[in-house]
Parts: C-alpha cells; sequence; structure tokens
C-alpha cells in the first residue's frame, strides 16, 4: 500500500529502529489467494513444433542460407515434370484442390411468386432484371460467392436474413452443389516447391544459392497413426552452384542437427531412390543423440539432371529434408506425433504442482483491514488452541467501513478446547489427491513427498470468517461464524477449480478434507455512548 514518506523520514530520525520494526506495517497482506503456489509467474509455454520450427530457422540462418516461401499450390502437370514415371505413384498420395461450380440459375414465374411471398410484396419488373443481371453476374464469377447475399438484399431491398431464406427456399440449385477437383494439389514434398523455385533464382543469383524453407507439407495418408500426419512441417534447404556434390549434404547433416544435441553421423544410401535424385546419391542421415542412440533424422540427394532440365536449371543442386515433427518427437521423447501435435485432443497430464495451485478459498476478504483481520483470527486462535471452554479471545479491535468493532474467537461449550483437532490440519497434494493432513508420523510420507497448498484449515476458517465480519460491518451489524465437522472442500471454506478436479475424479484420485475443526468466531460492534 501507500504510504507517507514524510511521516517515516521523521521516525526515522527520532527512533531509527522503532521505525525500522514499524516497516512491515505498509505492507498489504497477501491473504490466501495471493500466496504461493497460486501465486506464481510462469513462462508461457511454446507448442512443441513451432518451438522446434524456430530453432531450425534460426540455425539455417547461421549457417547462412536465406529463407525462402515455395509455392503450396502445385500444378499437377508439374508433379509429372518432377517425378517422370513415379508421378502416378505420388500423385496417389497428393490433395487435389477442388471447389463448388457456379450453377446458372434461372428465375421463372414459380421463383418469383416464392420470393414475393417470403418479402411479403411484389417485385417489380426493374428489381427482377436487377437480380437475374446480380446471379448471372454470380455465374460469370464477377460477384464473389461471400458478397452475392449483400449484392442480392441491396437488390430486393431486404435485409440479409430474408435473402438467406430465399436462396434455401427458392433456389435449391445452390443447395445440390458437388465440389469438382481441379488440376492443382497441395504440396507433398518440399521439392516440389524448390524446382519452380529455382527455376526463377539460378540465373538471377550469386552462385552458388544457398535457400532454406520450414514450411508445411500434405499428404493423403490412408490414416493418422503414431508417425504418420496428414499436415505436417518440412525442414529443407537447397544448394545450386556449378561445384555442388553429395559432400554438401553431409556437411549440412552435420552443421544442422548438432545444434539438436546429436554428436555423432552416419551416412547410408536410401533404398527409396526417388527418380527427381540422381542415381546413388539419395542418402539417409542417422545421428547418434545422447539419451536415444541412433536414429534416422533426415534425406539428401543431389536433384537429376533429367528434372532440373524440364525447369531450365543447369547447374548441379543438392536437396536435404527432414520432418520437423519428426525431430520434435526425437527432441521430446514422444511415441506418438499426434500427442505431440495435438495434445488437446489427448488426456492432459497435470502435475501435484499444478493441483496444488487450483485448490482455493470460496470466500476472502476483500480489504486490506479485512486480511489483517483474518490474520488475527488465525494468530489468536493459534496461541490459545488448547484452552478450555468455555473462553473467549479478543482477536481484533478496530474500524472497518467506518465502524468500530471487536472480534473474539471463542468456545462457548465446556470440556472443549479453543480450537478442534483438524484445525491445523495442512492441505496437500500427493500422487494427485488433495489431503488435508496434520503433523504426525502417518501422514511425514505425504508431508514430505507431496506439494503443499500452504493452506491450513484455520487459514480458510479465519478467512471466512474475515470475510463475513467484513460483510457484516458495512451494513452496521455484528456476525457469528461456526465451524464444526468438515466433510467437504466447503464445509472449510475451500474450492479445487474445474480442470483440475475433473483431473482427479478421471484418474480415480480423492479429495479428502475431513475432520473435526470445531472453530467459532463473532464480531460486535460496541454500543455507542448517548449524549
Amino acid at each position: 500500500m501507500r504510504f507517507d514518506v514524510e511521516e517515516f523520514k521523521k521516525r526515522a530520525r527520532e527512533d531509527f529502529e522503532h521505525a525500522w520494526h514499524e516497516g512491515p506495517s505498509v505492507l498489504t497482506p497477501a491473504g490466501v489467494s495471493g500466496r504461493y503456489p497460486r501465486l506464481r509467474y510462469t513462462r508461457a509455454r511454446p507448442h512443441p513444433i513451432f518451438e522446434i520450427v524456430q530453432r531450425l530457422r534460426e540455425t539455417y540462418l547461421a549457417m547462412g542460407f536465406d529463407e525462402a516461401i515455395n509455392p503450396l499450390i502445385v500444378e499437377e502437370s508439374d508433379i509429372y515434370r518432377q517425378f517422370g514415371p513415379e508421378a502416378m505413384a505420388v500423385l496417389d498420395r497428393v490433395f487435389y484442390l477442388g471447389g463448388l461450380p457456379r450453377p446458372n440459375v434461372g428465375i421463372a414465374r414459380k421463383q418469383l411468386d416464392e420470393i414475393e411471398a417470403i418479402l411479403g410484396r411484389a417485385v417489380s419488373p426493374g428489381t427482377e432484371e436487377k437480380l437475374r443481371e446480380t446471379l448471372h453476374g454470380y455465374k460469370k464469377g464477377t460477384i464473389d460467392g461471400d458478397e452475392l447475399t449483400h449484392e442480392l438484399a441491396a437488390v430486393l431491398e431486404a435485409d440479409d436474413a430474408a435473402v438467406v431464406h430465399i436462396l434455401d427456399a427458392v433456389f435449391p440449385e445452390f443447395r445440390e452443389l458437388a465440389p469438382e477437383s481441379s488440376r492443382n494439389t497441395l504440396r507433398s514434398h518440399m521439392t516440389s516447391g524448390w524446382f519452380l523455385t529455382l527455376s526463377s533464382l539460378w540465373e538471377k543469383r550469386h552462385l552458388p544459392i544457398r535457400l532454406f524453407s520450414v514450411d508445411r507439407c500434405f499428404r493423403r495418408e490412408q490414416e493418422e497413426g503414431p508417425t504418420r500426419l496428414m499436415a505436417y512441417h518440412s525442414a529443407s534447404c537447397v544448394v545450386a552452384g556449378e561445384d555442388v556434390t553429395l559432400e554438401e549434404g553431409k556437411a549440412i547433416s552435420e552443421a544442422l542437427l548438432s545444434a539438436f544435441g546429436f554428436t555423432e553421423f552416419r551416412f547410408q544410401p536410401d533404398e527409396k531412390r526417388s527418380k527427381y535424385y540422381m542415381p546413388e546419391t539419395q542418402t539417409e542421415v542417422y545421428a547418434r543423440h545422447p539419451a536415444l542412440g541412433w536414429v534416422e533424422v533426415a534425406t539428401f540427394g543431389i536433384y537429376s539432371p533429367s528434372a532440373l532440365a524440364e525447369y531450365g536449371i543447369g547447374v548441379p543442386v543438392m536437396n536435404l529434408g527432414l520432418g520437423v515433427e519428426r525431430l520434435a518427437m526425437i527432441a521430446y521423447q514422444s511415441n506418438d506425433i499426434r500427442q505431440l501435435t495435438h495434445p488437446q485432443f489427448f488426456p492432459q497430464e497435470i502435475s501435484d504442482r499444478e493441483v496444488a495451485g487450483a485448490v482455493h478459498l470460496r470466500e476472502e476478504p476483500r480489504s486490506a483491514v479485512g486480511k489483517r483481520i483474518a490474520e488475527a483470527i488465525r494468530a489468536t486462535a493459534a496461541e490459545h488452541a488448547a484452552a478450555p471452554g468455555p473462553c473467549a479471545f479478543t482477536a481484533w479491535k478496530g474500524e472497518i467501513a467506518g465502524r468500530e468493532i471487536e472480534v473474539i474467537v471463542e468456545e462457548p461449550e465446556s470440556n472443549t478446547k479453543l480450537c478442534g483437532p483438524a484445525c491445523f490440519n495442512e492441505v496437500y497434494v500427493h500422487d494427485g489427491s488433495v489431503l488435508g493432513v496434520p503433523d504426525i508420523e502417518k501422514w511425514a510420507k505425504v508431508r514430505e513427498e507431496g506439494v503443499s497448498t500452504g493452506i491450513t484449515y484455520l487459514d480458510a476458517v479465519s478467512s471466512l470468517a474475515a470475510a463475513r465480519i467484513e460483510e457484516a460491518a458495512r451494513c452496521g451489524e455484528g456476525t457469528h461464524v461456526q465451524v464444526k465437522m468438515s466433510k467437504l472442500p466447503s464445509d472449510v471454506n475451500m474450492r479445487i477449480e474445474e480442470y483440475a478436479m475433473r483431473h482427479i475424479t478421471d484418474h480415480n484420485k480423492k479429495v479428502d478434507l475431513r475432520g473435526p475443526v470445531f472453530l467459532t468466531v463473532r464480531s460486535v460492534i460496541p454500543e455507542q455512548p448517548t449524549q
């Protein structure tokens, strides 16, 4: 909270030691919700795939490669030019792009009658002609599909909802449209884009040309699995120049992959032998990882002169490519690329630390004074916990909401203590379960291995009492708060966030915050003397 600088200067000059001890008085009590582990500073979590993409980009740039964006849409004819006799097999794995045809919509008397019925008025001959022109413009492509509703609404002087109704009810041609395929495909290999890019650059740039691209490719798999996705990222590079050899691939492999912790490399011929590579150049890269041993991580080769000639490229080109998701699986030691890429569709693991941070109080005082009252209740109850009843102890006196009040912790009954046995139970999360446990040998393992929420039953009940006292004082009233047996979290003023509670139940864990609390707190507003 703010404090008076001049006042503290004065106090320090008069009695430095006393002023130093008064320092904590300027702090606003944190309250339970403001304590660790609920209070924390966390780094936002990047997606693992994009984190690997960024590291690859930074590594390529550090190696002197310029970044490029290759065409994503590739004509079918380019696949034949690049893959030769292999093209049909490749095309079996690509996605063709399709779209809805533009229907030829006619307007007869029947359609006009239906439009007039929906609009509730007649359509003039001039409006009818504009309607025909608009639909014809849509058929010819001068009006885009996402503009059609707006254009028709302007012609018919109706709102968009009425026009949508007309299109659905009067013109079934729109509902009966079926998509038609074009000869354009989504890029299934980054190679398809490199030929197009290099054909425009190789005679206009100083050789050798070094380019890289980390971008999406699409492959029509029969089905996705632990190691295959239909949409994946390829990290690919090319080196084009008169003196390029296969040795470029080996050197680039080591420079690129060493940034990811790989220490040794092994190169062996790839049995697949794609026709866009020269014979005997397609090479698999195996790298030794300190934790995982030898793993296949990349492929490189020299493009075939036959394929390069189709694009007028007259120098050798070395191409290296690796699957980003494959590298991410290795980096994160994942065995299912689907779960690594789309974790939101899989059960989420939540640590005990995260569950502990999801345990909160249901009610807490809002003001700084209210928080001090909670601390005073807790301190008074702890100091006199074993006092036999009947007994009463003043915990706090002062002003709140413009009224003088007195807060009392009491036990009105005989043969009982001020605090019940469970008051000092502390809430821990252990192996996914939320447990309120005392500091005794039986629960030593939970307290040693579990994660503390930093909340005791006494903390929670003190905050509940302070919140009720704060609210009652605003209304000019006293209040009485009593907590007896706890069976549920709400009995001791606690709640667990829904996501954490779902995790607890999904994993057959438990929440056990039972115990005899037996704490009574009341507040009174002293009567004002009559004048």
